[in-house]
């Protein structure tokens, strides 16, 4: 088993990478603070060789390219088992800078009217967040295979329940693009416990910092006043896609936002930071903290701590002598990594290859939901002053 200090060591670093991360952020457009510069470094990269499972290619309609020009961001134009089809953005502009980027001559001026495309049979949701669950159904009911950007809902229970019974009545594969899922620690983590090397976890940790001086400009404003954990799945990931399982009930304790464009937001929201300690499926406890106002420039980690071993990083400690591999798969040599820590080209890999294999994709749509929902039930705690409320359950 590894020493305490070497334990100290590997946060004190981590600190430090988020200091200087912190003197580059000034530099940084909205988009490109959101995507994360430290994912475009080919060092991102597996050194697996890529096989494909097929020589099929799946036509794709790739639907949204707003501030954080997530259209184009995750690779489709470049996977070899992929033929962007079509693409669509409300605003001519930036539909036809969507179009020439995915090297796609076909374009419509909405996703009703691209999913009516029978030709297409897949699609990559890449809207603004309160209209994924909404746009993820109706292509649902066009048949089309879904992958949505983070999160599943946004704030709605209700909603929740629609998505799961459009995605089950379909049969047609969903994901969700958490980015997270394929962060170098949080995949590992995954291997491990899969492989034992944890046992039961009794403690994990999940974060999710995006301080801003300026609020990031968002279609009709939606992240003005956006409780933070309605935004949950880049922190909730450290638990649900790591171990399989779910968060079952929370407490969450919030403090108000110092931002002045909160004041008088449409989700009559005052907090900037929302903490939830959640319980899990496993009976164990899990910290899921978003915020708006730490001053952290774009954290997205976690820290795991089991029965038989915990994690930090990418450094385990442990009893399990043995370790699978850790390294996160194959990726398409046309392929870059992409941002938020090089997870961008594996999810759409994964996505692909899940329908061209036609099984469960890692983050399906019940890791989405399990991912999502709990913040919702979180903002409510708070808003009750850290109230126990039970989490609604997805199988």
């Amino acid at each position: 088993m590894s020493s305490r200090r070497g334990f100290l060591e590997s946060v004190g670093a981590g600190s430090l990478a988020l200091l200087a991360a912190g003197s580059a952020r000034g530099q940084q457009s909205p988009g490109a603070e959101i995507l994360g510069a430290e994912g475009v470094k080919t060092s991102a990269r597996s050194s697996k060789v890529w096989r494909p499972v097929s020589d099929r290619k799946i036509r794709v309609g790739i639907i949204g390219y707003g501030v954080c020009k997530f259209g184009a961001a995750f690779g489709f134009q470049d996977h070899p088992n992929v033929t962007v089809a079509a693409v669509s953005d409300l605003f001519p502009d930036r539909c036809a800078e969507l179009a020439k980027v995915c090297r796609c001559e076909k374009t419509y001026p909405s996703l009703e009217e691209l999913v009516k495309d029978d030709t297409i049979e897949a699609v990559f949701i890449a809207t603004d967040a309160p209209s994924h669950a909404k746009h993820a159904i109706e292509a649902l009911k066009h048949g089309k295979h879904v992958a949505s950007a983070v999160p599943a809902v946004f704030g709605s229970v209700d909603e929740a329940h629609e998505l799961y019974d459009a995605v089950k009545t379909s049969g047609r594969t969903y994901m969700m693009f958490e980015t997270s899922a394929f962060h170098e620690d949080c995949y590992a983590m995954r291997q491990v416990y899969r492989a034992g090397g944890f046992g039961k976890l009794v403690y994990t940790e999940g974060e999710y910092y995006h301080h801003s001086v300026e609020q990031i400009p968002s279609y009709r404003e939606w992240r003005v006043g956006l409780p933070p954990q309605w935004y949950p799945t880049h922190a909730s990931a450290y638990y649900v896609v790591v171990s399989g399982g779910s968060l079952v009930d929370v407490t969450c304790k919030a403090m108000p936002s110092i931002m002045k464009k909160f004041q008088s937001n449409k989700y009559d929201n005052p907090f900037g930071t929302e903490i939830g300690l959640f319980r899990t499926s496993e009976g164990g406890m899990a910290r899921i903290g978003v915020s708006w106002d730490t001053y952290v420039p774009g954290s997205e980690t976690g820290r795991v701590y089991g029965q038989r071993g915990f994690m930090v990083g990418m450094n385990y400690h442990g009893e399990e002598q043995k370790l699978p591999d850790l390294a996160r798969p194959a990726l398409p040599p046309q392929m870059n990594p992409g941002g938020h820590g090089g997870s961008h080209g594996y999810l759409t890999d994964e996505f692909i290859t899940a329908i061209l294999e036609k099984r469960k994709p890692m983050v399906d749509i019940a890791a989405a939901l399990n991912m999502t929902v709990p913040g919702a039930i979180a903002h409510q705690s708070a808003l009750k002053d850290g109230e126990t409320l039970k989490v609604p359950q997805f199988a």
